[in-house]
């Protein structure tokens, strides 16, 4: 049984790595799955990958630190399929910037600040009105460990910019569970997502990464798709009484 049919469905960021994986995974249990993403031939391989097994994609170029960009995503979304019960904020990361803290400069702060914050920030002030016409709707914000512990391949612009994605998901989610909105955060462990992270993580070196892995009590780290498969448990009604939450999927790394 698939467990979003035909449910209306936004994922920034999805035209690769963990964002594609979310939108796949989305698609797979019946969803109608808008991709989003900034670079016009990526998006439209992602959905003529996702158009093979599953008709109903749209693909979206949108800059999600641009407001109006945003909001003409959301209307034409709108007008095409008639509403939108899902967000994934997915649209992030630490965005090639540097994580040593002499070298992060002010560009690279406000990069990332406006990438992951503003940006998901936008994306919900836009969509939250049309839930609330809805009367129902849910929100997921990929958030990271770094939000409540500390980063491992990113500097404190991406550490600070997740902490605020979670204190708006806290938020959002007691100002408008009144109105059946479910908003809740995944905080992610490192996630070989595509090749800059690859790069990093085996540019460590082979004993840096054996003591990441063994601050991890699974001893090993995460996929995409087990990012995937817990969106679509917060997008459905499986977790009908969850919000304001944040879920870590880190293989327990916090416990160390």
């Amino acid at each position: 049984m698939e467990r979003l049919k035909d449910r209306i469905a936004i994922v920034t960021g999805s035209a690769q790595g963990m964002g594609y994986a979310i939108a796949h995974a989305l698609a797979k249990e019946g969803a109608k799955v808008v991709i989003t993403d900034i670079k016009d031939d990526e998006i439209e391989r992602a959905v003529a990958e996702l158009k093979d097994n599953y008709d109903y994609v749209l693909g979206k170029r949108v800059d999600v630190t641009n407001k109006q960009q945003v909001k003409q995503m959301v209307c034409q979304v709108i007008a095409e399929w008639a509403g939108i019960d899902i967000l994934v904020n997915n649209a992030g990361g630490a965005l090639h910037t540097p994580y040593r803290l002499d070298e992060i400069e002010e560009k690279d702060w406000d990069l990332v600040v406006n990438v992951n914050l503003k940006g998901t920030f936008f994306c919900c002030q836009q969509v939250i009105p049309v839930m609330v016409k809805n009367g129902r709707g849910t929100i997921i914000n990929i958030s990271a460990l770094a939000a409540h512990w500390r980063a491992s391949l990113a500097g404190v612009q991406y550490t600070a910019a997740k902490a605020g994605v979670e204190g708006l998901t806290r938020q959002l989610a007691y100002d408008w569970g009144q109105y059946g909105i479910r908003i809740n955060a995944i905080a992610p462990t490192v996630t070989i997502t595509g090749g800059r992270v690859k790069s990093l993580w085996e540019g460590k070196g082979e004993e840096e990464r054996e003591r990441v892995l063994l601050q991890i009590p699974l001893r090993r780290l995460g996929t995409p798709n087990e990012i995937a498969s817990t969106v679509v448990f917060l997008a459905s009604d499986e977790s009908s009484y969850i919000t304001g939450i944040t879920i870590d999927v880190s293989g327990g790394r916090y416990l160390r």
